[in-house]
């Protein structure tokens, strides 16, 4: 394959971003190394200069390479500027171009391509026409067609840009953009593309179709916002449901909504829109740093973790993410640690973790009630009564239909011999979808055993507990 020759720009490029890492590199320590390492790859997947992205590759790679260790990157950055400079001197002075038999070979392999479905190998085919012959309105317009077939809407945008500025009366790539922009909710950009396809095409009718459409979507924004001033969240929700089939690629309008799904309690909702604004906006801290936090009021601390490691690999000392993620690990670890004592019979140990838990996190309700939970269960398998049905009834009192409480609370009626009490625990168990079988077993055995009670009771004629064993 032939390549597009090094020239000055290149040389300059590497220049900076060599002596960029080679002295930063001195100063940091591994998590802003990876800082860098994320620059790098920004620069290097965004760069429309064939030249930056070729050399911020190179320096990517070769960071990875070194698995992130600091020592001694500053002198290897020095040597491979050296490498680069080298290689700008050597093809400084050619000015080697694809030809253009070759520019439409290439053109012609990517259709072929695109045709067969191998969308990664047909935009290989496009960047080498593009970088061969920058001229041409066509070679940009169809990898921009690539870029939207992969999701790729953000890199075709800039394509589309330079189509029409070199060929302004391109109408299919003006629809192409227009559509971006009416997906983004650029709608008076959006407006103005699909006016000037009119203009050229006055029968157009997917112009006309989409451009009545942009001054509903607006009266519908308009009326979102003012429902969200005040507070009204079921208005915005009906209201955004059918925008946001016309501009799915804004992140503040499904920020908006996940709000209000939020605040409705339905959060598997708010967890879609967020998710997809992490994609929508580069770089998006403030979305992962949001998701997490929603994953966590829902007790998934799992799931909270995962979604603010994407945090730190954006951003190692984010202010908010790192000191979450901290404080998260360790919440998480204890829980784990208490369960784990628990499915050992240790359960005084238990205990003692799962107090460090609520010390963790004093306020979060989710986790204080996780943590009773599994204290009342530790209580009743030490068979202590009082604590028991202390912490039990404390859970109760909140959430009457807390399953598991229910089941330990009719256990300890049971060691303490009160089987009415705990029918009526285990009773109110079944009743609950989705309860356990425990419930079910538990209930058969608490009423054989209130049936028992009501005959001639020699144990308690002879002052022993029902379960007590006679020594021989």
């Amino acid at each position: 394959t032939r390549v597009t020759m090094v020239n000055s720009v290149f040389f300059q490029s590497a220049a900076l971003l060599s002596v960029f890492l080679s002295h930063v590199c001195l100063e940091l320590e591994k998590r802003q190394f990876n800082k860098i390492i994320a620059t790098l790859r920004y620069v290097f997947y965004s760069s429309v200069a064939p030249e930056i992205s070729l050399c911020s590759g190179i320096l990517l790679l070769n960071c990875l390479a070194m698995e992130l260790r600091v020592r001694g990157v500053a002198l290897y950055c020095q040597c491979m500027l050296w490498v680069l400079c080298w290689t700008a001197v050597l093809f400084q002075g050619s000015d080697a171009k694809i030809s253009a038999e070759e520019v439409q070979k290439h053109l012609d392999m990517g259709k072929k391509l695109l045709s067969e479905g191998n969308l990664n190998d047909a935009l290989t085919h496009y960047h080498s026409a593009v970088e061969g012959d920058p001229t041409n309105y066509m070679t940009f317009f169809k990898r921009a067609t690539v870029y939207l077939a992969i999701g790729r809407s953000r890199s075709a945008l800039p394509d589309l840009d330079k189509t029409l500025e070199l060929r302004p009366d391109f109408t299919g790539a003006r629809l192409q953009r227009a559509s971006i922009l009416l997906k983004r909710a650029q709608l008076d950009k959006a407006a103005a593309d699909y006016e000037f396809v009119l203009s050229k095409q006055p029968g157009n009718e997917e112009a006309r179709r989409e451009l009545d459409s942009i001054h509903p979507v607006r009266g519908a924004i308009d009326a979102a916002r003012d429902f969200q001033s005040r507070r009204d969240c079921n208005s915005v929700v009906n209201v955004l449901e059918p925008v946001m089939e016309k501009v799915p690629w804004d992140s503040s309008l499904r920020e908006m909504r996940a709000d209000c799904f939020m605040e409705m309690g339905m959060y598997q909702k708010a967890i879609a829109d967020l998710r997809v604004t992490t994609k929508l906006v580069s770089d998006n801290t403030a979305g992962y740093f949001r998701l997490s936090t929603v994953f966590y009021s829902m007790g998934e601390l799992e799931d909270t973790l995962r979604e603010v490691r994407e945090c730190l690999k954006l951003d190692p000392d984010h202010k908010e993410c790192y000191p979450f993620y901290k404080k998260v690990k360790k919440l998480n670890k204890q829980f784990n640690r208490a369960q784990e004592l628990i499915n050992e019979g240790q359960y005084n140990e238990a205990l003692e973790k799962l107090d460090a838990t609520m010390k963790t996190e004093p306020h979060e309700y989710t986790y204080e009630m996780r943590a009773l939970g599994r204290k009342c269960h530790c209580y009743y398998k030490m068979h202590q009564v009082k604590e028991a049905l202390r912490v039990c009834g404390d859970i109760l009192r909140r959430e009457p239909d807390n399953v598991d409480a229910l089941c330990d609370r009719a256990e300890v009626y049971i060691l303490d011999e009160k089987f009415e009490e705990a029918v009526s625990d285990f009773q109110a168990a079944t009743k609950i979808d989705g309860h356990p079988q425990q419930a079910d077993e538990g209930l058969q055995r608490a009423q054989k055993l209130l049936k028992q009670s009501k005959k001639r009771d020699y144990y308690k004629i002879l002052g022993l507990k029902r379960y007590s064993r006679a020594s021989c």
